[in-house]
């Protein structure tokens, strides 16, 4: 269990997929452009198995955005795509309505 203080120090922040591509030589791996609040960051997401690289772009999903960046797979990672798993699948937490990028979530 956590405390209400600790978990709002995650920084959930909803972004928009500028593209996608898949990360060489992985089956599971795709390199995500993101936009969050005007600036762009590059995340790597285990979502290759479910998702393509051209149906991303113009999703709005959540990532958490104070993470260490990461280097996977040889691409720096600079936060974490949310996604729920479903029987082993990752499925993304999106929105079901317009939303703009950089907004807390919470």
């Amino acid at each position: 269990m956590i405390s209400i203080d600790d978990f709002m120090n995650i920084e959930l922040k909803t972004a928009r997929v500028q593209s996608a591509k898949r990360v060489p030589g992985t089956d599971k791996l795709l390199e995500l452009r993101v936009e969050i609040d005007g600036k762009e960051r590059t995340l790597v997401a285990g979502v290759a198995e479910v998702y393509a690289p051209e149906e991303l772009p113009g999703k709005k999903i959540i990532v958490v955005t104070n993470l260490e960046p990461a280097t996977i797979r040889g691409v720096r990672s600079e936060g974490m795509v949310l996604a729920a798993d479903v029987d082993g699948k990752p499925v993304l937490a999106t929105f079901d309505r317009w939303m703009p990028s950089g907004k807390r979530v919470r």
